[in-house]
């Protein structure tokens, strides 16, 4: 059945309006409203369909599913699951530790926002951010301000990145569909080193005095706090610590650490520690935050692994099962009826029954100083424990120990960051020198972190979002619709009326500044589909290079800097910040005033205009 063409140019309009109405009050899934979107598509357009000059349908049922199979989002689901595999083995984590080893406040801050934007360039940038988050926080105590002056920052230098790798492909894989020339994987690099070269700057020395210094309840309460556990690291005949010598009475190699007690045969060794060097065989007492001792687990496992009397029975299987395969962190409450009251582990033989390690105990009456594997139970007390998941999982069904599902926390596979790191350099250097697409560098990059052991197959699954696969199909879908019934071409046509007599610069400008207005209110990659097609129009419109406006895109739809719900990495940092929804209008809208000025000034030079 034929309709006017009118009427299916403003169905697509209201389905547009629709669908990102559901997006943003989220009464839906965003998986139910993308898949809802594409079948209402299929569904107009199986009865009214838009007739080409061969006298098919040219909005098909399989034009619309042809998203799922798009290079594009195949190769940004491969990207996160490299991701996966790159926080997983704490490769990020080691890089972003360096940057606390810089004695200078300001260098350490602003070489932090280069790593991000780097990084955040070519993997997801969620756990970019995450990792970043705790770094922040320490150097803003370091300059004597709040977190809130950093972590903003923190969240815009995630965004603003030099290739922007998902928004890229995704504008690049519209271009293709719409029979227009992809991009390279650097052919607007340097429009992009000079947009982030101004936000980096702006975003060091201008946002942290925007922003208010609220200092944050929980830090006013308890200064420094955190649930101190005790804690027993015994140095083998290869730990790093031996010949650390105190400085002040403390050991620099174990910062945030506090040494109780040095055992060393049977003498004991009380503080003050000056000057006292650490020999093979020593067993140090000490009392950490979980946070602490999570670090020292990541840079040598062995030290906080407590020597116990082996059993010979059982020795090859519980050394096999809490030194090797993915691990998990848990806290367990010892529970009033506990048979482990009253012993010790050495007694209990806790590693062997359950086959997980204890590396620490917390006991909220007083503070212990004696060898952890000495310490008689009670009631109450917390254990925290390493063992692989269906290990501690398995603890739920002792009546010994209650545990606390909340506290369970994966650690990173340290040993296997090698393989991450050459899998990882691997895909960015195939991609950035053309040997290969990157579509297929990052799906093969993928297939190598599970071959490899780096990821195993519920990881790399859990990496893959749903709520990407189908929001991005649902963007392509919209995207196609609405340039085959002349919705774009209608939009392009109203914006070129409104600039008569400007110039394509002019034009350039207004369109990036209200892509990048669009950006706040959508997901990026919702308004680089969904743009792309009115680019293209536009750039036709007004005599333009089409390369102009579809990089404009690209960078305008990286601009969700002034609200909260432009980006999720702004979500993530409202609670560590202490920001207020007008804290994002009063910091980022100046920063994206200023990306729109900066790329209105050097997009002409860049493309002649």
């Amino acid at each position: 059945m034929l309709l006017d063409p009118a009427l299916q140019m403003w169905f697509v309009f209201g389905l547009i309006g629709v669908t990102l109405t559901l997006y943003a009050l989220e009464r839906l899934p965003l998986e139910i409203t993308s898949l809802g979107a594409i079948s209402a598509l299929m569904l107009f357009f199986h009865f009214f369909p838009v007739v080409g000059g061969g006298g098919g349908n040219l909005l098909s049922p399989e034009r619309f599913l042809h998203g799922f199979a798009n290079p594009a989002l195949i190769a940004v689901l491969a990207l996160l699951v490299i991701g996966e595999g790159m926080v997983r083995t704490g490769a990020l984590d080691r890089l972003a530790q360096l940057v606390l080893g810089i004695s200078r406040p300001l260098v350490a801050i602003a070489l932090s926002f280069v790593l991000v934007i780097l990084i955040s360039a070519f993997l997801n940038n969620t756990p970019v951010v995450v990792i970043f988050i705790p770094i922040m926080q320490a150097l803003a105590a370091k300059i004597g301000r709040s977190s809130s002056a950093l972590m903003m920052p923190l969240s815009f230098a995630a965004i603003i990145t030099l290739i922007g790798s998902s928004t890229n492909l995704l504008v690049n894989s519209a271009l293709i569909e719409l029979g227009q020339p992809a991009f390279g994987f650097f052919d607007f690099t340097l429009p992009g080193l000079a947009i982030a070269g101004v936000g980096f700057v702006f975003l060091l020395f201008v946002i942290p005095r925007l922003l208010p210094d609220r200092a944050g309840l929980a830090g006013l309460l308890l200064p420094g706090g955190g649930k101190q556990f005790v804690a027993q690291i015994t140095i083998g005949p290869d730990a790093s610590l031996i010949g650390e010598t105190a400085k002040g009475g403390l050991f620099q190699a174990l910062p945030d650490i506090t040494v109780q007690l040095i055992m060393r045969g049977e003498h004991g060794e009380l503080p003050p520690f000056d000057n006292y060097s650490i020999s093979e065989g020593d067993v140090l007492v000490v009392v950490a935050t979980r946070a602490a001792l999570t670090k020292v687990l990541e840079t040598d496992p062995s030290l906080l692994h407590p020597e116990l009397r082996e059993r010979e029975e059982d020795e090859a299987d519980s050394e096999g099962r809490w030194r090797q395969g993915e691990q998990t962190l848990a806290e367990v409450m010892v529970s009033p009826s506990s048979r482990m009251v009253g012993r010790n582990l050495e007694q209990i033989g806790f590693r062997y029954s359950y086959h997980c390690v204890v590396l620490g105990i917390r006991r909220r009456a007083r503070m212990i100083r004696a060898r952890m594997t000495n310490i008689r139970l009670e009631p109450g007390d917390v254990l925290l424990v390493q063992g692989q998941p269906e290990d501690v999982g398995g603890l739920k069904a002792s009546r010994d120990v209650v545990l606390m599902e909340w506290s369970q926390a994966e650690l990173p596979a340290t040993h296997r960051v090698k393989r991450a790191l050459i899998i990882f350099a691997a895909v960015v250097g195939l991609a950035a020198t053309g040997v290969v697409p990157i579509v297929i560098s990052s799906l093969a990059g993928a297939a190598a972190m599970v071959a490899l052991d780096v990821l195993n197959l519920r990881q790399a699954a859990r990496a893959v979002d749903g709520k990407i696969v189908t929001m991005i199909a649902a963007a392509l879908a919209l995207g196609v619709a609405m340039q085959e019934t002349g919705g774009a071409a209608y939009i392009s046509a109203l914006l070129a009326v409104g600039a008569t007599d400007a110039s394509p610069a002019i034009v350039l400008s207004f369109f990036f500044l209200l892509v990048a207005l669009m950006s706040n209110m959508l997901s990026a990659k919702a308004t680089a589909v969904l743009f792309t097609p009115i680019a293209i129009s536009l750039a036709n419109q007004v005599g333009a290079p089409v390369e102009a406006f579809a990089v404009a895109v690209i960078f305008a739809s990286n601009c969700g800097f002034a609200s909260p719900i432009g980006y999720q990495t702004n979500l993530m940092v409202m609670g560590p910040g202490h920001y207020l929804f007008r804290d994002f209008i009063r910091a980022g809208l100046p920063l994206l005033l200023v990306i729109w000025l900066a790329f209105s000034l050097t997009a002409p030079l860049f493309f002649d205009l």
